[in-house]
């Protein structure tokens, strides 16, 4: 069984700091709320109990899965979404918040594990943390090398196959609001921890493969310059930007109030963040598209952002569309 590092957000802090400063690699879990970070030395990791990738590193090594994943998904009525999604839009129409996004958990059976899901999907990012959930991620959320911190906020999803897709997503005006806001916010976030903070992509798209078919989603790049001790406070940089911002909303601590009073559930780690540091070098995801497991079953967890201009329709049927696994 893994040690677990970390059972406070103050010791996570002080220990991805310490572990900084010497150059020892490290994977980071951190749960949406923050009370449960889990920080572990990559040369204590149980491949038995965690397994990870990202671009930079990873602990397996990539091979074929065979086996097809098929998902049977029993989305929330309607009904039940449209409770929450008023009561998010109507603090909106106070003034309360610009876009808050709000999520939930549908249950769906499933042909094969989690840990064979991991490694079946093709994801930018993925973790697997054995009998609690697997994520495959899109979504980078900082990225650290020499001084230079990158973030890449995610919003705005389509499907590809629609007709002028592209055009379409770019050119909506309730998906520029929302895009916007949370980039105005992950602007202030860096700001905070570094210098000549830009906006260096704006709104680029990627295409994501599921088993559905393609999806379309929206992306930017900001960029900032650190301090030269950087490694020294990884910690407090990273628990400085959290919440997320893209999985949140803006302002960001009364958009939580609001997440946490309209949701009739626990996110868990679902929409924290998780990374590794090499030693010289950090990358981290937003824990997006997440199956957890349950004592009740497997359940996908999934959302997108409200705004003022949001159209209740077309905000059910993206947080449908977001239950999916990467195409393999």
């Amino acid at each position: 069984m893994n040690k677990t590092i970390t059972v406070t957000k103050e010791l996570a802090i002080r220990t991805m700091n310490f572990w900084g400063s010497e150059g020892r690699p490290f994977l980071f879990v951190i749960d949406f709320l923050q009370n449960e970070p889990i920080v572990l030395a990559l040369d204590e990791i149980n491949e038995q109990q965690f397994l990870f990738k990202t671009p930079l590193l990873s602990n397996v090594n990539p091979c074929s899965s065979g086996l097809p994943i098929e998902i049977e998904a029993f989305p929330m009525p309607k009904e039940e979404y449209e409770g929450q999604f008023k009561k998010v839009l109507a603090e909106i129409r106070r003034g309360n918040s610009f876009v808050v996004n709000l999520t939930c958990q549908t249950p769906i059976k499933c042909n094969t594990s989690t840990h064979h899901i991991f490694h079946a999907s093709k994801s930018k990012y993925g973790l697997w943390y054995k009998d609690h959930f697997v994520c495959f991620s899109p979504e980078t959320f900082v990225q650290i090398e020499d001084g230079c911190i990158k973030t890449f906020p995610m919003k705005g999803t389509i499907d590809a196959n629609k007709p002028n897709a592209a055009e379409d997503i770019l050119n909506d005006e309730k998906e520029k609001a929302e895009h916007n806001c949370v980039v105005d916010l992950l602007r202030n976030d860096l700001s905070m921890i570094a210098e000549n903070v830009e906006v260096t992509r704006y709104r680029y798209i990627d295409k994501v493969l599921t088993e559905k078919g393609a999806l379309l989603q929206v992306s930017s790049e900001i960029t900032g310059i650190l301090n030269a001790d950087y490694k020294n406070h990884l910690g407090d940089i990273i628990f400085s930007m959290l919440p997320a911002g893209s999985i949140t909303g803006a302002p960001k601590i009364k958009t939580t109030e609001i997440i946490l009073d309209a949701e009739n559930y626990d996110r868990g780690y679902y929409s924290g963040v998780f990374g590794v540091f090499d030693g010289h070098k950090l990358d981290s995801a937003v824990m997006i598209r997440f199956i957890e497991e349950t004592a009740q079953g497997l359940v996908f967890k999934s959302g997108g952002g409200i705004t003022a201009k949001s159209n209740l329709d077309n905000e059910y049927n993206e947080m449908n569309a977001k239950v999916y696994v990467s195409a393999t």
